[in-house]
């Protein structure tokens, strides 16, 4: 018996024998069935259906959905530990479907479609799936790559839509294979149950499979709807499919947006509006771009959304004008935005809403001091340690910064994943460990270092600085990125900006890229000209940036694909070195 297992059996042992209920199963698909039980007639899932309709299906409806979901996945051979993969657009079936196969404890793999054909050959074929749940289009590929390490292994193969000949089964013949005798009890699952690999973006490197157990889905529920006040019988829509995920776990109403979710930043903000107006919807979340989109358009046609109680938006910085605009749309007694910050692997970490940060830290961030980013989560601890690139075993070999000194952020807490799924080396840079265990979990807890540099303030909230990869090392100093760039971002005429270094590690020449504003390009030699002028006398005035003297103008700064709102400063170092 491997020692992940034994844990599992013990932590389950140890609850049933405390007579702890609660803690005896931390499969959060369960929470599900609590929900059908005490709101059945309440609306779980509101899809569009096209000219301004839509349909839904009620928490007892999706329950019995999943249910007969389990039933048909497991006559399919599905078993506790297969590796799944689910590709399916955003509606009724990836939910259910994502609750079904945590139910039985496979572990479900989810992969971002926006990182493109090479990345995610490249993650299928390190997890090498027991099977696909997937639309048609990807089954015919898996089809006809069956021999490659991303197909041969997979078995337990699922059209969701159409049937395609000899591919197997499809979503409808799940759920009519599914009858009530095929539901077994669902077995108790330990916190530290392998529950899921979600893959990061890649947006700073290759993506890699993290690898989630259920107690830390269940932690993550906990801690958001407790940060939030988010009751039952709220309605939430969300602008990033997995951010919509555990509504139901909450007796939460999702509302799927009508967008593609890969394209954030192209939203069609009627249709949004519309949608929050048709089914009442009081949360909604959405990367900067989204609400970039979504506010503007409110400002032009003096729209506002009163019934909106909080939005959310998460993926990068969320710029001042963004969050001033979205509180004059959001109109509701005691409404705001927030914006909560996280990465992949260690989700939520912290908050702060945009009246605190308009009354309080706004100014500072204009003078290059970062972006609050807000306070801990419960349950969840933040350290600044000394930035180094190499890995660091354990907490006895670390050394805390003090209040207001910018360094390397590392997270501890129960929604904190712990490795890399079949990646040690990314694992042993990534992670470090603590003989403290945390509350519940007789393991040592492991530390994140999410990448990112930055600092806490006497208050103890946490400023963002930029990540860690982005620092441009000079002659004179360190320069971090976030800070260099909102000093350029006081011109009216800025949408936003990038720092990159040209030249060896050490001995970096800064170079600052800027996007302007919509119809602000310079088109003329003249007017390109001044402009550079006005931007190297606005980098005089701060010695964050006095040493910036090539300025560079990008009609649309390259951005990732999840959020649409990192850039990827790591293509236009090589397309500024190009033009220098």
């Amino acid at each position: 018996m491997s020692g992940k297992v034994q844990h599992e059996e013990t932590e389950v042992a140890a609850a049933k024998a405390a007579g702890d209920d609660a803690a005896v199963s931390q499969n959060v698909s369960e929470r599900l069935t609590r929900s059908a039980r005490r709101w059945p007639q309440r609306r779980a899932i509101v899809v569009p259906a096209g000219r301004g309709t839509y349909r839904s299906i009620t928490f007892a409806e999706l329950e019995e959905e999943v249910q007969r979901l389990v039933g048909g996945l497991r006559g399919l051979g599905v078993r506790p530990g297969r590796r799944i993969v689910l590709i399916v657009r955003p509606g009724i079936e990836f939910i259910a479907l994502t609750f079904a196969l945590l139910r039985i404890r496979a572990v479900l793999v989810l992969i971002d479609p926006g990182m493109g054909r090479t990345n995610i050959f490249r993650c299928l074929d390190e997890i090498e799936p027991d099977g696909y749940v997937a639309i048609p289009i990807v089954q015919l590929i898996r089809w006809w790559k069956r021999c490659g390490p991303a197909f041969r292994s997979a078995k337990h193969n699922v059209t969701v839509g159409r049937r395609i000949p000899g591919l197997g089964p499809t979503y409808a013949d799940l759920l009519s294979s599914g009858g009530s005798e095929e539901r077994d009890a669902i077995e108790p699952t330990g916190g530290s149950t392998p529950a899921a690999v979600i893959f990061t973006s890649g947006s700073t490197g290759p993506p890699k499979g993290v690898l989630y157990e259920h107690g830390m889905f269940c932690a993550q529920v906990d801690l958001i709807q407790a940060m939030y006040g988010i009751e039952p019988g709220e309605v939430d829509l969300p602008g990033f499919p997995l951010f919509g995920l555990f509504n139901a776990a909450m007796g939460v109403t999702t509302v799927v947006p009508d967008m593609d979710p890969t394209r954030p930043a192209h939203v069609d903000p009627r249709k949004i509006i519309q949608s929050i107006r048709d089914n009442g919807v009081t949360q909604a979340f959405g990367s900067p771009a989204f609400w970039n989109r979504i506010g503007r358009y409110c400002e032009e046609h003096s729209i506002t959304l009163p019934g909106l109680r909080r939005a959310l938006s998460a993926g990068g910085p969320v710029p001042n004008h963004v969050l001033e605009r979205m509180r004059c749309v959001l109109t509701g007694e005691g409404a705001d935005l927030f914006t909560p910050y996280g990465a992949t692997e260690s989700l939520p970490v912290a908050s702060i809403g945009a009246t605190e940060v308009l009354a309080t830290t706004a100014a500072q961030t204009r003078r290059g001091a970062g972006t609050c980013v807000g306070r801990p989560f419960p349950r969840i601890e933040i350290r600044i340690i000394p930035i180094t690139d190499g890995p660091i075993v354990t907490m006895d070999d670390v050394r805390v910064l003090p209040a207001g000194e910018i360094g390397e952020i590392i997270v501890r807490g129960p929604s904190v994943t712990r490795e890399y799924d079949r990646r040690e080396e990314p694992t042993r840079l990534a992670k470090i460990t603590d003989s403290r265990p945390l509350p519940g979990d007789s393991r040592p807890s492991v530390w994140h270092r999410i990448g990112d540099v930055g600092y806490l303030d006497t208050e103890g909230r946490l400023w963002f600085c930029g990540r860690k990869a982005h620092i441009v090392e000079t002659a004179q100093g360190s320069m971090f990125s976030v800070c260099c760039e909102a000093i350029f971002e006081n011109h009216p005429r800025i949408h936003r900006s990038a720092l990159v270094g040209i030249g060896n590690r050490g001995n970096e020449r800064p170079v600052i890229i800027v996007e302007p504003e919509p119809g602000q390009l310079p088109t003329t030699r003249e007017d390109e000209g001044k402009f550079r002028d006005e931007l190297r006398t606005l980098a005089s005035t701060s010695p964050l940036t006095n040493s910036i003297h090539d300025i560079l103008f990008h009609s649309s700064l390259p951005v990732d694909t999840r959020h649409n709102v990192k850039i990827q400063r790591e293509s236009l170092r090589a397309w500024a070195a190009e033009r220098l």
